[in-house]
């Protein structure tokens, strides 16, 4: 994804803060979770922010609500859930995040920072890792699923070989073992 949905201009930013609110098009979660079991439901979700300027840095807090659907791990139906929860980052200028691809760990308070270029704040990768984070990993349509139905006119109960029958390609096997009890 090329260009950014959720572009926020830091220029006329002051401590007082501003208010900016984006629609999560159904187009974009496509493409944000692409590769994931996860995908839209069809109908436009939201991001609702307030942002404010400290020195530097910019403090981004708000609530993030998008429809979804997932397959149920059971049957495969799709089970239908909804991301809504806060959301909140401190994005300041890439000198202060460590290099990508190094072996840094985070320390708990630079979890929640994101790299902004000193004009504008995006929050495309933050809203995408919020939505990942947030899809069930076990999804089921209902806590006594079933699973997937036996198909028509097949018995509900998997039908055991008979004990004396065996795999023929397991028939050198027994003539061998017949061959060590005769020694």
């Amino acid at each position: 994804m090329s260009t950014h949905e959720f572009s926020i201009s830091v220029t006329d930013l002051d401590a007082g803060g501003k208010d900016a609110a984006f629609v999560v098009r159904p187009a974009w979660v496509r493409g944000a979770l692409e590769g994931c079991e996860a995908t839209t439901q069809g109908a436009d979700g939201s991001i609702t922010v307030r942002v404010s300027k400290s020195d530097a840095d910019v403090i981004v807090a708000g609530t993030l609500d998008v429809p979804l659907t997932i397959p149920c791990a059971r049957c495969l139906e799709p089970v239908d859930f909804r991301v809504s929860k806060p959301i909140a980052a401190i994005a300041v200028l890439p000198k202060k995040v460590a290099p990508a691809g190094s072996d840094y760990e985070f320390t708990a308070e630079e979890a929640d920072m994101i790299p902004y270029d000193g004009e504008n704040v995006v929050l495309d990768d933050l809203v995408r890792d919020e939505l990942v984070l947030e899809t069930p990993m076990y999804p089921l349509c209902s806590e006594d699923c079933p699973g997937i139905a036996a198909p028509l006119g097949s018995s509900e109960t998997v039908s055991q070989p008979e004990a004396d029958t065996v795999d023929p390609r397991l028939a050198p096997l027994l003539r061998l073992k017949a061959s060590l009890k005769k020694e």
